[in-house]
């Protein structure tokens, strides 16, 4: 597991293009028959990837990084499947996890085990994990269980749709929040005009991007943006302090992942496209 420590905004207007991407960019998450993840100090959220090919994958447990026997005895887990059909496995029970489907994994599962239902096609799990204050119930998302919202416009080039997973009108949760925004063939920007949340980090992670196209991600405070350029399943740290918006060179999916002190969505700072910098 990788540590990233958290950055004050002044030192992170001073890094140069490298600076950034080493602060704040994930690379090589999802790499066939293995578990990588990520330990952030912003907010202290867990995210990686797991493809399980010919046999299973369980989340490793390492006292040296948790400070716990297990992975989750004081975490609660979220995982979307960006792959082929799957099944989790969680303390002996199996829960099946089709493409673009979530799971919630509760505060106390001691093991969990990821495996493919086609090692041909094998699932690609996206995982994020926050600190919890009490067990709640493992509980699979479809896709008609999810909360489906669309926004934006063709003529703003922002037409999408989010997909609430993991979300307080569906399943209950300490402070994860988890879904994924797909945009429309011709729309290529996404969560703009932009905002920041003050109690909440975000991670975004980028997929469905063709080889040959990339994402500009913009950071940074209003003010002193940045950008850092995003390929295929890629993911960017979002401190609280920072906007969280990209443009594509065409359109693309992302999944985005939230903890932090609340789950309320309409608490963010909008800023205006004027005051943009």
């Amino acid at each position: 597991m990788e540590t990233r420590y958290g950055m004050h905004p002044d030192q992170a207007k001073s890094l140069d293009t490298a600076g950034l991407r080493r602060a704040f960019l994930l690379q090589g998450l999802f790499k066939a028959g293995e578990v990588n993840l990520v330990y952030s100090h912003i907010d202290r959220i867990i995210v990686g990837g797991v493809v399980p090919t010919t046999g299973a994958i369980a989340l490793p447990a390492d006292p040296r990084m948790l400070g716990s026997e297990f992975f989750l005895e004081r975490r609660e887990l979220g995982a979307i499947n960006l792959g082929g059909p799957g099944t989790v496995r969680v303390d002996g029970k199996d829960w099946s996890v089709g493409r673009l489907e979530g799971l919630y994994v509760g505060q106390g599962a001691k093991r969990v085990e990821f495996v493919s239902q086609d090692p041909r096609s094998p699932g690609k799990y996206y995982l994020a994990s926050g600190m919890a204050h009490r067990p709640l119930a493992t509980k699979a998302i479809a896709n008609s269980m999810m909360k489906h919202v669309v926004l934006g416009s063709s003529e703003e080039s922002n037409r999408r749709t989010i997909h609430q997973v993991i979300h307080p009108d569906v399943v209950e949760t300490c402070s994860l929040v988890m879904g994924y925004t797909c945009l429309e063939p011709g729309s290529v920007w996404n969560t703009m005009p932009c905002h920041t949340h003050e109690r909440r980090m975000e991670v975004y992670l980028y997929f469905d991007l063709p080889d040959n196209a990339a994402v500009l991600h913009l950071m940074g405070p209003p003010a002193e943006t940045r950008h850092i350029v995003v390929h295929n399943e890629e993911a960017v740290i979002s401190p609280s302090w920072s906007i969280h918006s990209g443009v594509g060179t065409s359109n693309y999916s992302f999944v985005w992942s939230m903890v932090g002190e609340n789950q309320t969505f309409t608490d963010m700072d909008a800023v205006p496209m004027d005051l943009l910098r």
